[in-house]
């Protein structure tokens, strides 16, 4: 992936840049959903719009932890269930400025994290949480009505890190590809890949 391989300072600059312009993509997306908006349903099977923005949440809150160094084990339940509350955007906005605020730290690209999947350089981690921020805003602008094409910088970023996973219908991380419409561009076939119907 694309975090994977020698951090080098340039490395580490672009991977925040990335970062930061994801938060953002979704921030705007989440700032735009209507009050009747929030239980629509969205291209991720059995999830709304709330679903979708409180899994992004409880994403987001994972990352100060795990870049402290907790297990998955210390944290256990903490981030279970609803964590969206009564303002949903008031709770996305708190937990992206954690997260920002985590890997941006001094060092912290540097360490190692626990994933489910085990011990994980936290510069992939912060790579894998870019893109995958990406393909959710995608889910999030096709609900609730918004622009769906990212920064040319964002796509090439999110192909490069899923890209040679994709199409693997790995159950939880990706759905089986799909056929891409006619004359589709290069994010769509990797939404495609990922299988998404655009």
């Amino acid at each position: 992936m694309t975090g994977d391989g020698e951090l080098t300072d340039s490395r580490r600059r672009t991977l925040l840049a990335r970062h930061g312009e994801a938060l953002d993509l979704f921030a705007d997306r989440v700032h735009t959903i209507r009050p009747r908006q929030w239980h629509d349903p969205t291209p991720c099977t059995d999830w709304t719009v709330r679903d979708l923005v409180n899994h992004l949440v409880v994403e987001q809150l994972w990352v100060p932890p795990l870049l402290d160094g907790a297990s998955i084990a210390d944290v256990g339940d903490a981030y279970d269930g609803d964590r969206l509350g009564d303002h949903p955007t008031a709770a996305w906005d708190r937990a992206a400025a954690a997260a920002r605020e985590a890997f941006t730290a001094p060092g912290a690209l540097h360490r190692t994290v626990e994933l489910s999947y085990g011990r994980t350089a936290a510069h992939a981690y912060c790579a894998q949480m870019t893109a995958d921020l990406v393909v959710h805003a995608w889910d999030l602008s096709r609900a609730i009505g918004a622009d769906e094409h990212p920064s040319k910088a964002l796509a090439d970023f999110t192909r490069r890190e899923f890209g040679p996973y994709a199409g693997s219908g790995v159950p939880g991380i990706f759905d089986a590809a799909v056929d891409p419409p006619p004359g589709a561009d290069s994010w769509q076939r990797l939404l495609a890949q990922l299988g998404r119907r655009v």
